[in-house]
């Protein structure tokens, strides 16, 4: 049914599937999608259906009712419900149609983690088989980045990218179409809202919602403090002893010492890669640093933080949030070009 649907889509689009958001790109036409990875499931005796999804559906996070959930089908970057990701993927590519036409061959490439298992990358295909894709091509997040942030991977010259999202850092170096070097921890800006959910109910006997908690990160997250003034930032939650809402204060300071342990993790994982990789290309990127993705690279002074960790430079990319799906449209036109197969998962 669902390939009947949307059969005529004639046309190759490339789909950012990530953790926290999902984004589509279509050729000449650019970003024709950007939402949440959310989809709100209402339980009834008949068995669950589809309340919303996307944008409207993270609004419910934390707020429905009873016989209502707000989901997020991709949990650390990979499916974690392969159903709902199938019906968020054919409500997202309804949201692109506009008229129908002869019904031809839709091809989808779709971004995955470089260290995605056999299993997790069968269960992306079967998601996007199920949306209507009739052929599916994998392309590693990291690889996608680096062509979106424009460094020269076709060259014989060490790039390193460090892709930071909602569930994974993604770091590799590459070279010649190729990554001489991957890795992918399962840190990112999730783990970044749960230390604040944690440092938050510890000090001060208050519970916040994920919501919440991007809310702080977005006004009050810092890799490190370095500004004279520290802001503060009212939040309100339940305290936890007296069952009651509460309002507290908290501040830059505060919020950085807890973002501490998830950062060090990211320093750690860059670190071994700089230590695992050949002589040649630790000079390259001594000489033109380490460049910054994702939507978690927007996180206050954390190049300079990286700078003071690791000894070498680092650039936030432009506009970091849509590096992977820019790359992605770049590597569409690459498909049929067997010169440029090694872009491309196995």
């Amino acid at each position: 049914m669902f390939k009947r649907l949307l059969g005529f889509l004639s046309t190759d689009i490339a789909i950012d599937l990530g953790t926290a958001n999902t984004l589509v790109f279509m050729p000449k036409k650019g970003i024709v999608l950007d939402q949440p990875t959310v989809v709100a499931i209402r339980q009834g005796d008949a068995g669950r259906s589809i309340a919303a999804v996307g944008t409207e559906a993270k609004q419910m996070l934390g707020r429905t009712p009873m016989g209502l959930s707000a989901i997020r089908p991709l949990k650390d970057g990979v499916i974690a419900d392969l159903e709902m990701t199938e019906v968020l993927l054919v409500r997202f590519l309804q949201k692109i149609q506009h008229k129908p036409v002869l019904k031809q061959n839709l091809r989808v490439l779709v971004s995955v983690p470089c260290k995605a298992t056999l299993l997790e990358r069968r269960a992306i295909k079967e998601a996007a088989d199920g949306a209507g894709a009739n052929e599916i091509r994998l392309i590693d997040r990291p690889m996608a980045a680096a062509l979106g942030a424009g460094l020269p991977v076709d060259t014989a010259c060490g790039s390193m990218i460090v892709d930071i999202g909602a569930g994974t850092t993604e770091i590799a170096v590459i070279s010649l179409l190729g990554s001489v070097y991957s890795d992918s921890i399962r840190t990112g800006g999730d783990v970044l809202n749960e230390r604040i959910v944690t440092y938050i109910r510890r000090q001060y006997g208050c519970l916040i919602g994920e919501t919440t908690a991007e809310h702080i990160k977005q006004e009050l997250g810092m890799a490190m403090v370095l500004d004279e003034q520290i802001p503060e930032l009212e939040v309100r939650g339940r305290h936890l002893s007296a069952g009651v809402p509460t309002a507290i204060k908290v501040n830059a300071q505060e919020i950085s010492t807890a973002l501490q342990e998830p950062l060090r993790n990211i320093v750690n994982a860059i670190k071994n890669a700089l230590e695992d990789m050949p002589a040649e290309l630790s000079a390259d990127i001594a000489e033109r640093g380490i460049m910054l993705t994702g939507g978690t690279a927007l996180l206050r002074h954390l190049d300079k933080f990286l700078l003071q960790e690791v000894g070498l430079p680092v650039i936030v990319a432009e506009e970091p949030l849509t590096c992977v799906i820019r790359g992605m449209g770049q590597a569409l036109a690459y498909l049929d070009n067997p010169a440029y197969d090694s872009l491309f998962v196995h």
